[in-house]
Order: C-alpha cells, then sequence, then structure tokens
C-alpha cells in the first residue's frame, strides 16, 4: 500500500458528512477520570473534529497526532492554542505505527485513521495500557472496503492497463476487521467495550460527489503514485469516473452514497 499524500482542503470539502461519525462517537465516550484531562487523537488530520474534544472537555490538554505535515500545517493554523477552560490543543508529528504515549491519558482516540495501519488491532494492548484506571480508548473505522467505491477502485487498478502501476497500492477488505473481531480484541485486554457498526446514506450534491469524496480519502494512494505522470493520472479518473456514475447515479435531490462504519468504545475498568 502506498503512502498518500495528502490534500486538507479536498478532504474538506465534505467536512459535514464525515464529522458526523466522530460526533456520533464521541456521544458514547464516557467523560474522562483526569483533572484535567489528557487526551490524544491518532490521525487528527485537519484538526476539525479535534477541536470538538476541546468543545466537550474545555480544561483538557489536548494533542492530535498525524503523519502528514500537509494535515498538521492546516490544523496548526486553523486550531492550536488555549482552549475556553483553560485547556490547550496542539497537534504534533507521530505515526500510529508506532506511537505510544509519553505518559498517561485518559483518552485515546482514532477517527477514521486506523484502516490505514496495517495490523493495527496488534497496538491495541499498548495504548490500553496507557490508560488511566477508568480510561477510554475509542475509534471509528470505515467498513465500506466491499462497497462499490471501492471494488471499482481495486477492480481498475489490476486491469491490464494500470497493474503494473497500481496493482499494489491500494488497502484491501481485511484493513479492518469484522465488529466482533474488534470486541473479541478489546475485551480480552480487560475493558468493558461497546462495538457497533452505522450505514450512513450520505445525499451527496455537486458534479461527481462520490469521485469528489474519494478523492479526499480512499484514492489518496491513487493519485499519490501517479502524481508525476498528469496525463496517466488524468485517464485512469476518467475511467474510473464512468464506472461510479453508474455505481451510484444521481436522483432528483443529490446522489445517495451509503457508507458502513464500525465503532468501538473501550474502558479500562478502574
Amino acid at each position: 500500500m502506498t503512502t498518500p499524500a495528502w490534500d486538507p482542503a479536498q478532504y474538506l470539502r465534505h467536512a459535514g458528512h464525515r464529522a458526523r461519525p466522530f460526533t456520533d462517537l464521541l456521544a458514547r465516550v464516557p467523560d474522562p477520570p483526569g483533572t484535567p484531562p489528557r487526551i490524544a487523537d491518532l490521525g487528527c488530520g485537519p484538526g476539525n473534529v479535534t477541536a470538538l474534544l476541546a468543545a466537550r472537555w474545555p480544561t483538557a490538554r489536548i494533542t492530535g497526532y498525524d503523519n502528514s505535515p500537509e494535515m498538521l500545517d492546516r490544523a496548526h493554523v486553523d486550531h492550536a492554542g488555549p482552549t475556553a477552560g483553560g485547556g490547550h490543543l496542539g497537534f504534533a508529528p507521530a505515526d500510529a505505527r508506532t506511537w505510544t504515549p509519553a505518559e498517561p491519558h485518559d483518552l485515546i482516540l482514532g477517527n477514521a485513521t486506523l484502516q490505514w495501519v496495517p495490523g493495527h488491532a496488534d497496538r491495541f494492548a499498548d495504548w490500553i495500557a496507557a490508560l488511566t484506571p477508568g480510561g477510554t480508548f475509542a475509534f471509528q473505522v470505515p467498513g465500506n472496503f466491499s462497497a462499490p467505491s471501492h471494488l471499482l477502485m481495486r477492480s481498475l487498478a489490476h486491469s491490464a492497463r494500470w497493474k503494473a502501476r497500481l496493482a499494489d497500492v491500494l488497502r484491501h477488505e481485511d484493513a479492518v476487521l469484522a465488529p466482533e473481531a474488534y470486541l473479541e480484541r478489546l475485551t480480552g485486554l480487560g475493558c468493558a467495550a461497546d462495538v457497533w457498526e452505522t450505514t450512513y446514506i450520505h445525499l451527496l450534491q455537486g458534479e461527481d460527489p462520490v469521485l469528489d469524496w474519494v478523492k479526499g480519502t480512499g484514492l489518496r494512494p491513487v493519485l499519490t503514485a501517479l502524481a508525476d505522470d498528469p496525463e496517466a493520472r488524468n485517464d485512469f479518473l476518467a475511467e474510473y469516473r464512468t464506472a461510479l456514475r453508474e455505481a451510484y447515479p444521481a436522483g432528483p435531490h443529490g446522489t445517495p452514497f451509503p457508507f458502513r462504519r464500525i465503532f468501538a468504545v473501550a474502558t479500562r475498568r478502574a
């Protein structure tokens, strides 16, 4: 899988739809036990949802971590600094494949991040061990790797024209675990765990909105791999656009885009 280059502006084009799973996750997260709470947001991206943590816990010390310089730059400019309740919101470079907290945390979150981390469930033990008693580890990941948007992307990448350049750049269905597997992992680590899934039906607007959506996320490895060949990149996008139009036809009020997500909230027993 290619490490993608990120475009904060493209990612934020669907910020409202992308933020909803985070707010649904946050609604099930209990208040952190620390005073003030110490919170980490893994894969914070441009920081727009990390800022929601400061709104809920204004005294907290919050750090958003990401391995994209572009995303961190945008997060620093838009959101870093003291919070209204005397807390602080900051951002720092880190890779979820290797990040381990340097101090105990009351809450560690990952929002639409862990699907980019091969073997991410093997990191759970380290993160949960870093929680204070009664602290929480919570995350949500896409569960849509068998959806047409991904199947068509992978099929095209493996076609005769593209497989030499793109066959190994994309994630597959095993990028995330089944909800039952997450529940087993988290309870096995001594947590009280709540795991569920939701399928959102996003009603997207504009021309080719599903393509516009995936250009901000799932398609980033392809766009990165073809960045030095604009003609090839445009040819791939043209083929993919045609397939997406058939798979996701526009309706009278927009283009319905079903999107399944998997959620988990695991609290370390006090």
